[in-house]
């Protein structure tokens, strides 16, 4: 691939700041420079042991006389390899010229006052001493005298140690270390520079966010598209609660559940959907036969989708698609549910053959079909036959009864792994998404342009340039990929785009309904935001001292601290008009805990990309994440609740904190959920809001609203004395007593008893 980027690179119009070379030189020709040297030199090393093995073999060294006696023609012969050799170092120390780029002497990556003002000059010594020995000795291919050229060799070695440790140690140690800032200070400004390009964090945008605390309920009222996508729903909890209440089938399996926004009823409605797939592994042993597998259970069927912040009955989802075939209450409609390319089909299937394909589940029936599609590649012949046969270890194929010259056989159906098999120069998100488009079911998967080999750019991992180039869709049914451009900008794109040009498409040319679903990638952003933390520093001076570190926050999930997870919401951005769909991530000062800002990516097409970062003023104080959860739990109502819902047989689930932006205010909500032991049914019970100094609890998010702001303070006191009625002892006695008649209505089956003990134990 090195070196078909070579020959169709495309330029970046940027030059580097030491060679003022297009930046596509380090990217695509250096790599191409490199590998061929390597590979000539370690061809001609090869040849020089070959060669000096054959001439032993052959008499032409031998040992005579406490001395190594070599003929003249094997001196001239190994003379002119050596030669080559030398000439092929000398080009290695050229190229280290250029490599200096990617510096880790500096107190930044890239070349430093000590690279530059040393090292150049050491690279340039020592390639042209590696010229000459290696002239010297193609000459003592003639003269077949060695002794001058491995005195050069000796020389040349010597030189190394000098010029590559020694003198650049000196110069750093008298001219850069005790002015160490003004000597690195324009190779820190050259580092920051072309970090932030390298992730494309040139152009974020920072404002000031004041965190203001004089929000009421006529703010909460006039942001009523935000408070209604407050997403109270996790994908944990909410993933475990499909998985009992709609995987129908024990061969049916929820893997993934991801985040979107559809348009319901006029307006923009943030939801969580999950596709219902095939898992084969589940079935009984006595069912996994090599027909069940590979010709009847092939497909899932349907998605789960829900709203973010709706919660019916006893604490479940508000499901708008459910069941088998799909049952939709709010317009959005499936008319093709099937799944045969998804995140759970590694296996290989067979369709249109003689017997009949498993579709769905009704009642006590089972219904089939006949796969209608054009996916798969035909059999049409015994030869192919036995090419699959060969090729899949299975001789089934060759002799099964039910497949026909009108079978089709589908393969590398996982999404990931089909991508990856056109694609592999491609980096993909960890997980693709599911949307319902045009009665349809897509994945979407988001694709990287990555290097490690942008200069001055400090690396994540093993790269230190990223682009959201692409974005592919897969049919569910058809399993067809489709490669659309989204960043024509691209240089990397560009010119993959010329090695394969009938691979990539416009982004104009994707579906608009599918282009509705697209969104800022989770992977990319934690790399940006990882970045970002440390180089929104942009003033040399205070990147130096890192006076300004930023970090990201820890928050408790499941009584368990862990990194604070960005997540998307349907917001108003401040100074915005509508609202959009957004990721977005909360920072604190290093070693901190109370917030000093937020990112925010836009996600929709209009905007898609931007990112923003609103930064609190220095001097005030606004509660971190790990902040709020301590208040949570030195609130005596809300901690005393909580341990007594987590006594034996039930388990508190507290899930994510959500920093919310209204206006110029900050606001914190966190969920609440219950689940018995046995039942492993995750219900929504309490969701905590916490504003300014007041935190409050309540059965749902209107009602702690309403609590906290203006117009609910009457009922604060209200709700307050509600939890101190008993005592604590007489709590925990009446709570045991319900959750034991809940237990026993559980395994009875008699669930309306059951809901009805676990609202009185609420």
């Amino acid at each position: 691939m090195n070196i078909l980027k070579f020959l169709n690179q495309t330029p970046f119009n940027l030059s580097d700041p030491i060679f003022h070379k297009d930046i596509s030189f380090y990217v695509f020709t250096l790599p191409f420079l490199q590998l061929v040297q390597v590979w000539f030199l370690s061809s001609f090393i090869l040849i020089l042991i070959v060669s000096g093995i054959v001439f032993i073999i052959t008499k032409g060294a031998f040992y005579d006389n406490k001395r190594i006696v070599i003929s003249g023609y094997m001196r001239a012969h190994l003379s002119i390899i050596i030669g080559i050799i030398m000439l092929l170092i000398a080009w290695k120390f050229y190229l280290k010229i250029f490599e200096t780029l990617y510096s880790t002497r500096g107190v930044a990556y890239g070349a430093s006052y000590v690279d530059i003002n040393a090292l150049l000059l050491s690279y340039k010594i020592l390639s042209i001493v590696s010229i000459i020995s290696g002239i010297l000795f193609f000459i003592s291919a003639k003269t077949k005298k060695l002794k001058i050229p491995f005195y050069s060799v000796g020389a040349l070695v010597g030189l190394m140690i000098i010029l590559l440790y020694i003198y650049p140690g000196f110069i750093k140690q008298v001219f850069v270390k005790p002015n160490e800032l003004t000597r690195e200070k324009p190779f820190i400004e050259n580092n920051i520079k072309f970090t932030l390009k390298g992730f494309n964090l040139e152009n974020v945008e920072e404002k000031e966010f004041p965190a203001n605390e004089n929000l009421d309920y006529n703010d909460i009222l006039e942001n009523e598209i935000t408070i209604k996508n407050i997403k109270i729903w996790d994908k944990r909890p909410i993933k475990s609660t499909y998985k009992q209440i709609q995987e129908i089938r024990l061969y049916y399996d929820f893997s993934t559940v991801s985040v979107d926004r559809y348009t319901v009823d006029g307006k923009l409605r943030q939801v969580m959907l999950s596709p219902r797939e095939l898992a084969t592994e589940l079935l009984p042993a006595q069912a996994q036969t090599w027909v069940n597998l590979k010709l009847k259970y092939t497909h899932g069927y349907g998605v789960c989708l829900s709203p973010v912040n709706t919660v019916v009955g006893e604490g479940l989802p508000d499901l708008w698609i459910k069941d088998i075939p799909p049952v939709s209450s709010k317009g959005i409609k499936i008319s093709r549910p099937e799944i045969y390319y998804g995140n759970k089909t590694q296996n290989y299937i067979i369709v249109k053959t003689r017997t009949q394909e498993f579709d769905y589940p009704k009642g006590n029936e089972n219904i089939y079909c006949y796969y209608r599609g054009k996916g798969g590649v035909p059999i049409k012949s015994f030869l192919r036959r036995i090419i699959f046969a060969y090729k899949f270890s299975d001789l089934k194929i060759l002799f099964s009864g039910y497949i026909t010259n009108e079978s089709r056989i589908m393969y590398y159906r996982d999404i990931k792994e089909r991508i990856s098999r056109l694609s592999p120069f491609l980096d993909l998100d960890s997980v693709p998404y599911i949307v319902v488009a045009n009665e349809k079911l897509y994945w979407i998967q988001d694709a990287y342009t990555t290097t490690n080999m942008f200069p001055y750019s400090q690396p994540y991992r093993n790269i230190n340039y990223i682009r959201n180039s692409v974005k592919i869709t897969i049919d569910s049914y058809n399993g067809k990929p489709e490669f659309y451009i989204i960043d024509k900008k691209d240089p990397l794109i560009k010119t993959y785009k010329k090695i394969f040009p009938d691979l990539f498409k416009s982004f104009d040319a994707m579906p608009f309904n599918i282009q509705k679903h697209i969104r800022y990638p989770k992977d990319l952003f934690q790399i940006q935001i990882e970045m970002y933390r440390t180089y929104h520093m942009e003033e040399p001076q205070v990147f130096y001292n890192q006076e300004d570190l930023w970090e990201i926050p820890k928050e408790i999930y499941h009584e368990v601290g862990q990194s604070f997870e960005p997540y998307y919401i349907v917001m108003r951005l401040p100074e915005e008009k509508e609202a959009e769909f957004v990721l977005l991530t909360p920072y604190t000062p290093s070693r901190k805990n109370n917030m000093i800002a937020w990112m925010a990516a836009k996600c929709d097409l209009k905007d898609y990309g931007k990112l923003l970062v609103y930064t609190f003023p220095k001097k005030k104080l606004v509660y971190g994440p790990l902040q709020i959860e301590a208040r949570i739990d030195q609130t005596p109502d809300i901690s005393r609740l909580l341990t007594l819902w987590g006594q034996k047989g039930s388990k508190v689930i507290r899930g994510d904190l959500l920093v919310i932006p209204i206006n110029q205010s900050i606001m914190y909500v966190e969920p609440i959920y219950l689940e018995a032991e046995q039942s492993q049914l995750p219900e929504m019970k309490k969701v905590i809001v916490a504003f300014g100094n007041s935190i409050v609890m309540e059965d749902n998010l209107d009602d702690a609203l309403l609590r906290i702001f203006g117009k609910g303070k009457k009922q604060i006191s209200k709700v307050e004395k509600q939890y101190k009625i008993e005592t604590v002892n007489e709590l925990i006695s009446s709570a045991l007593s319900h959750y034991n008649k809940a237990q026993e209505f559980l395994k009875n089956g008699n669930w309306a008893g059951y809901g009805n003990e676990l609202k009185k134990l609420k």
